[in-house]
């Protein structure tokens, strides 16, 4: 079968299985197998194509592509992800697109990440602004060792424990806070895809009956750790796009407080800054 029938076939068995994105992911795939690119793949060998068969039928089981190839783009970097460690979304690169344009013209800025998970955003900050000092907090042992990977040789400081109460000495000194929490609320457990819902860590993904809960912790942490001027911006579900505003403007710690809306025009993260 040539390359194309075979990507071709291999796309068929995941859409048949639900995956929302077949041709993608079936030439992902092959690429990966054949050390290649998706773009200009090359004809696998017999044992190639085994071998990509293998991991088709495991997408189609639903396992996250990242997963199966290892990696995931974030920005412009590639990171190592897999199972215990929360898969990085594009729609997080706006967000930190955001923060980069507000400390765009601040010297040697500060920024604390909360709830790193893979390091994906304390990396690229750091990678991006080689200039800054980057504090990255994560809860989780299993997404602290994928993010002490990720984040070797970005210069970003890792922290393992909780964000409620975390690094104190730096108090009223931060320029800016960025956060992608688990946000996603114990009554949405049907609505989640089975990519998300059984391979994700469920510490990254559930937060309360309303996916406030860790919210409210970031608001607080945000609120100790920030300057008078400094920003803050925290993704949440598109859903949220009230209620998580409305948790950093009750703090009445804050101002300028606005919901921002992601690359398909979905409310996204919530940004503001210190009083």
């Amino acid at each position: 079968m040539s390359t194309k029938g075979l990507v071709s076939q291999a796309a068929e068995r995941l859409r048949a299985a639900g995956v929302a994105s077949p041709e993608f992911d079936a030439a992902e795939l092959l690429a990966f197998v054949t050390g290649s690119s998706r773009l200009h793949l090359s004809e696998p060998t017999a044992d190639q194509e085994l071998r990509y068969d293998e991991l088709v039928a495991r997408r189609a089981a639903r396992e996250p592509l990242q997963h199966l190839t290892g990696t995931a783009a974030f920005r412009y970097r590639e990171l190592a992800v897999g199972p215990g460690v929360f898969v990085p979304r594009p729609e997080t690169e706006v967000m930190v697109g955001w923060i980069l344009d507000r400390i765009a013209e601040v010297k040697n800025p500060l920024v604390v990440d909360l709830c790193t998970g893979s390091g994906a955003i304390a990396g690229a900050i750091a990678t991006e602004r080689p200039d800054s000092t980057v504090h990255a907090v994560e809860l989780s042992p299993d997404a602290v060792a994928w993010a002490r990977r990720n984040l070797e040789g970005t210069g970003a400081i890792l922290h393992e424990g909780d964000i409620d109460g975390c690094l104190p000495e730096l108090d009223g000194r931060v320029d800016a806070v960025i956060s992608n929490p688990p946000y996603i609320p114990l009554t949405a457990w049907e609505s989640v895809t089975a990519e998300v819902r059984d391979h994700d860590p469920a510490l990254a993904l559930w937060s309360g009956d309303d996916g406030l809960d860790e919210i409210k912790v970031v608001a607080a942490t945000a609120g100790r750790l920030l300057r008078p001027g400094g920003w803050f911006a925290c993704e949440h579900a598109d859903v949220q796009g009230e209620s998580a505003p409305a948790v950093f403007a009750a703090t009445s710690l804050f101002t300028e407080v606005r919901d921002q809306l992601d690359l398909a025009g979905r409310h996204r993260f919530t940004t503001g800054r210190r009083i």
